[in-house]
């Protein structure tokens, strides 16, 4: 992919989508869990209608199969969804791959799968997904940066438009941010603030 921008919100719906894409946000991961296969298509078509003609690239969170029949062309897996995923398929389709880690093992396996960006975290402690792994802290982030090399790093996890310069700094490409917008009194400023940041860090 182009590298994620350097803020990078992670919604559920189309509605989320669409308001996102009108307030000009660059990168967008559409994570909506537990579809069928036939829902899963017909999300991502729809969200694809939503992005298409504007600025905003399309990741599709998990749904690899839907993503390649829609024509999308950009896609995040978690390590389990990695597992299970057709790699092959994956890239003959030409999807930029992104993929999920929280530890070493789960580095050396996001790696193995050549990705076109790894995602770390959580970063702090986050209450919107039940979490077998501790907050990586902002230390790990220059470390796996430097592990990682050229390969762009997203941070995620807890992480508020306050941590942005520190993590910034740590050495994340990108952060992917999910309640700091969605749970935001006034969402539409929140993202402004991201895009001013985003616009600084570019």
């Amino acid at each position: 992919m182009p590298n994620p921008d350097p803020f990078y919100p992670v919604v559920d719906s189309l509605a989320w989508v669409e308001r996102l894409t009108k307030l000009g946000v660059g990168t967008i991961q559409l994570r909506a869990k537990d579809l069928d296969d036939s829902q899963a298509l017909q999300i991502v078509s729809d969200a694809l209608a939503i992005t298409n003609g504007t600025q905003a690239k399309l990741v599709v969170n998990d749904y690899w199969r839907a993503a390649i029949v829609a024509g999308a062309k950009y896609l995040h897996l978690g390590q389990e969804d990695l597992a299970d995923a057709d790699l092959k398929s994956i890239r003959e389709a030409g999807l930029s791959l992104g993929v999920s880690t929280h530890d070493e093992d789960e580095l050396a396996t996001a790696l193995a799968a050549e990705p076109d960006y790894v995602a770390l975290g959580p970063i702090f402690f986050t209450t919107l997904k039940s979490m077998r792994f501790e907050p990586q802290g902002i230390p790990k982030i220059t470390e796996w940066k430097r592990r990682i090399g050229p390969i762009p790093l997203v941070a995620i996890g807890g992480i508020k438009f306050e941590h942005a310069a520190e993590i910034f700094a740590a050495g994340a490409d990108s952060i992917a941010v999910v309640s700091d917008v969605t749970q935001n009194a006034d969402p539409d400023a929140r993202v402004r603030q991201w895009l001013g940041l985003s616009a600084e860090a570019a």
